[in-house]
């Protein structure tokens, strides 16, 4: 999610093209009858056929006198199938019609989990997002005071979920044992998270399918999912599985359910698998959506009804949007790590004259993450532009999909770009990586914020100010804070986001830029489709440097630190006649993150430049006789400490007595913030 305003053929073609021929012979897809999950395994090895039959050779009339041993005819083989990405833990197969009139989604679901555990699993948790909408006594309302960013919700904005029916395959009614859980707050009156106790386990490897009924109750948009007028944004919409994970998994030893609560700062976590869907809207509208449609729309004449179909695989969230007013734009884009993708703009009118600026910076975005991290492996990206009033739906990420902000105006700058190069790196930390949202957001964001820096760097020539971004670090927590566990939203905000980002900023100035490519690259590689954690990362950094990171981690990342370096004292020390002699005293008062320089000017204008590597309390540098006075003392003049967040105390003049100075400096600080609260830092 973006912080508010400061050709080959490939396996995945290939399995789309499997799964066309599929549904040509089958007709309309359904879920199994009989519950049998072979769906997956349809997609993954239909549709390509073995080689012709050569023809018989010619022979001669006569016998042969010499006549050839007999060779049995090769077999023909069976093309491999596609591997998957991904584990393919879940798979989906929904059917939802839009009530535009009400604002409502009607919707059935066959959902089929497999237990990727080696212990038998008694009880599936489920996400039950819109019920984050339900009132202000939820969690999420609480939190976040009906707020998102500067989006405000409306007397409009309430909504949720009802679950009608929920069946086994053998018609076994299990309505009756979905009860809501709140193990982060205990509040009885948030409905987010259920927990459905099933007949029978789940052994190791084993699934279990459902077939499910529900209801949504779109709220008027100022959160992620909802309406605006005709326009609609269905974000985490359905009834979702959470995330069962293994021993191993992020570090933790004993396997079980990573289930929480939706919560006013927390975004998403949920597991890889197929979504094959059916969306029918009115005949008008025109539906964006995570994958691809595997064909064509039907339109049905009778009902005033358009339904349309998507497929996608190797992703762990589904989500679509829809308006009568999308104008339409689609360009084919292909880079040396992106064979083939379909760039596809679904633009508010507004906003129609900006289409060329949209697509190149969803190229771009494309070419250099590709570059930098790894191939984009999907056949679609959709851009989805909310219209006016509708900004609580802009700046998100799902898989495949994007949304920019709303065009509120037709007038825009950067930010245009900015937000579109942002959403579409989460595509690797928050796609493909997929980062436990909840628990270490930063793995996610800042990794993103970061991402997009060096994007808007390299191809605009836009230069972030670390150095003012450092400063908004009043507050610094660990990285590995639950989302919800921060004091505020622009708590987790500055953390997760730009404090994340600077950390990564810190390694790079550390070890290089072409080495941190090296590192992000090998993370990325190595841990795609796997859910990795803080600890993972560290790890990959460690063998791509050579070295231990567990200072700087310990300090700046599971650690609340940021460094402040200061310059403590100046002192006259003894010297001839003529000569002036100083000790001067620098201090770091936060995390350790040197070498840092340290510069002396006296006052015929001469320099001096040390350098001191930071990793001690302090230092006094005793400088050698001269024939002018210090004229004062600077810390990192540079700027080149990036995690620096104090820069008030980097300098001191030294015709000011010692005391005094010191008076002044503190005085003057604390006048700031009490004027500026958290600018002046």
């Amino acid at each position: 999610m973006k912080k508010m305003k400061l050709g080959r053929w490939r396996p995945v073609a290939i399995a789309g093209v499997a799964f066309a021929v599929w549904v040509a012979l089958w007709g309309e897809l359904g879920a199994p009858a009989d519950g049998d999950s072979s769906f997956g395994e349809a997609v993954a090895t239909f549709g390509v056929a073995g080689p012709e039959k050569a023809p018989a050779p010619k022979t001669n009339a006569g016998p042969n006198p010499n006549p050839a041993p007999n060779v049995a005819p090769p077999v023909p083989e069976k093309p491999p199938a596609p591997k998957p990405m991904s584990n393919r833990v879940v798979e989906y197969h929904i059917g939802v019609a839009l009530d535009a009139d009400n604002h409502a989604l009607h919707g059935t679901q066959t959902v089929t989990w497999r237990n990727p555990g080696k212990e038998k699993v008694q009880e599936l948790y489920f996400h039950l997002y819109p019920n984050a909408f339900e009132s202000d006594k939820t969690t999420f309302m609480r939190e976040s005071g009906g707020k998102l960013r500067e989006d405000k919700r409306t007397a409009n904005s309430y909504g949720g979920m009802t679950i009608s029916s929920i069946e086994t395959t053998e018609g076994l009614d299990l309505t009756h044992r979905l009860a809501f859980e709140q193990p982060d707050d205990g509040n009885k009156a948030d409905k987010t998270l259920a927990k459905l106790r099933l007949p029978k386990a789940v052994p190791p490897n084993g699934t279990v399918t459902l077939k499910m009924s529900f209801t949504v109750r779109l709220p008027e948009v100022f959160a992620r999912m909802g309406y605006k007028d005709d326009f609609v944004m269905a974000g985490q919409w359905f009834p979702k599985i959470a995330v069962y994970e293994p021993a191993g998994t992020r570090g933790r030893t004993a396997e079980g359910w990573n289930a929480h609560q939706y919560h006013g700062n927390s975004e998403y976590y949920a597991d890889f698998g197929i979504y094959n869907v059916k969306i029918k809207v009115p005949t008008d509208y025109v539906v964006a959506a995570t994958g691809f449609p595997p064909k064509p729309a039907v339109v049905d004449k009778k009902s005033g009804t358009k339904t349309y179909h998507f497929y996608a695989d190797d992703v762990h969230d589904f989500a679509w949007s829809a308006s009568p007013h999308f104008v339409y734009a689609e360009e084919p884009y292909s880079a040396p790590n992106v064979p083939g993708v379909k760039i596809k703009l679904y633009l508010d009118p507004t906003h129609l004259e900006l289409k060329e600026r949209y697509l190149y910076a969803a190229k771009k975005s494309l070419q250099h993450f590709s570059e930098w991290y790894g191939p984009y492996p999907y056949s679609t990206l959709s851009i989805v532009v909310p219209p006016e009033g509708a900004g609580g739906a802009g700046g998100m990420e799902y898989p495949t999909l994007v949304t920019a902000w709303a065009a509120d105006s037709a007038d825009v700058g950067y930010e245009l770009e900015r937000v579109v190069v942002h959403e579409i790196g989460h595509q690797y930390w928050y796609g493909m990586v997929a980062s436990n949202e909840f628990e270490e957001a930063w793995l996610d964001e800042g990794f993103t914020s970061y991402a997009e820096d060096k994007l808007m760097e390299a191809e605009y020539g836009l230069t972030p100010s670390t150095t003012l971004e450092a400063s908004y670090m009043t507050n610094p927590a660990s990285l590995t804070r639950f989302a919800w566990n921060f004091d505020s939203h622009d708590h987790y905000a500055d953390n997760v986001y730009i404090r994340g980002k600077l950390v990564l900023l810190a390694m790079e100035k550390e070890i290089g830029e072409a080495k941190m490519k090296r590192v992000l690259r090998a993370y990325f590689d190595r841990w795609k489709f796997r859910h990795p954690s803080t600890g993972d990362f560290q790890k990959t950094a460690e063998d791509v440097t050579k070295r231990s990171w567990a200072p700087f981690f310990d300090q700046f990342v599971y650690g609340d630190q940021m460094a402040d370096y200061a310059v403590e004292r100046i002192e006259r020390a003894k010297s001839d006649a003529g000569t002036y002699a100083y000790r001067v005293t620098v201090s770091s008062r936060g995390g350790k993150d040197g070498p840092v320089s340290v510069r002396f000017l006296y006052e015929d204008g001469q320099t001096i430049r040390e350098e001191w590597p930071g990793k001690e309390d302090s230092v006094v540098f005793a400088l050698p006789p001269h024939a002018a006075k210090l004229k004062h003392v600077v810390v990192d003049p540079e700027h080149g400490v990036v995690l620096e967040h104090k820069r008030i105390n980097n300098f001191m003049k030294t015709d000011v007595d010692d005391k005094l100075e010191t008076r002044w400096t503190m005085g003057v600080a604390k006048l700031l913030e009490a004027l500026f609260g958290t600018v002046v830092w």
